[in-house]
């Protein structure tokens, strides 16, 4: 399982949400990794351009390989960040996979925005992408209004039920990544 996320900003409150959901993950049982802050500092995605930088064949190898992803990003202006966006974007590459974009992936999604309005308006964006790009949201998505809760360093929220659900979210991507894996 892969997790796309944060900002360029190191241990971002939306990378600390991230981990939160992948240790779900890993409760569950999953192997996981993360492409968060630097790494996820792209090219622009540009369709008629063949070449790839390192950073931009790891992320789509990571993808390619994966049964589940977890994708947080932060709300700016209401909308996701360019940031997770353009790593988005960059799934086109996948598009002639025996599994195109995220077909048949379990996806889990979470917004992280100081306010309401931006943290559900991204967590539906996110889910809009998803489901374009063939992935299968989780039925549990994340809006997190950091004016009201704030992750530390190891793990934790200043709200329980807020970091048991992204603990869930992982979990729930975790689950049924391994139950398509047994199918197939």
């Amino acid at each position: 399982m892969v997790g796309i996320g944060g900002s360029l900003r190191a241990d971002s409150q939306s990378e600390r949400a991230l981990r939160i959901a992948l240790a779900g993950a890993v409760d569950a049982g999953a192997e996981v990794a993360a492409i968060t802050g630097s790494a996820l500092k792209l090219p622009f995605y540009d369709a008629g351009e063949t070449e790839r930088s390192a950073e931009a064949i790891a992320l789509i190898e990571a993808v390619r390989s994966a049964d589940g992803i977890v994708i947080v990003s932060p709300g700016y202006h209401g909308a996701l960040s360019g940031l997770v966006k353009n790593a988005l974007d960059y799934v086109e590459d996948l598009r002639p996979d025996e599994r195109p974009y995220l077909d048949g992936r379990a996806v889990g999604l979470v917004s992280v925005a100081y306010g309401w309005q931006a943290a559900v308006t991204t967590l539906n964006q996110l889910r809009t992408i998803a489901h374009a790009l063939r992935g299968w949201p989780t039925p549990l998505g994340g809006a997190v209004n950091t004016a009201e809760v704030k992750f530390d360093e190891v793990g934790g929220a200043s709200d329980e039920k807020v970091a048991g659900n992204l603990r869930l979210i992982g979990k729930q991507v975790a689950d049924f990544a391994a139950s398509t894996r047994a199918t197939r």
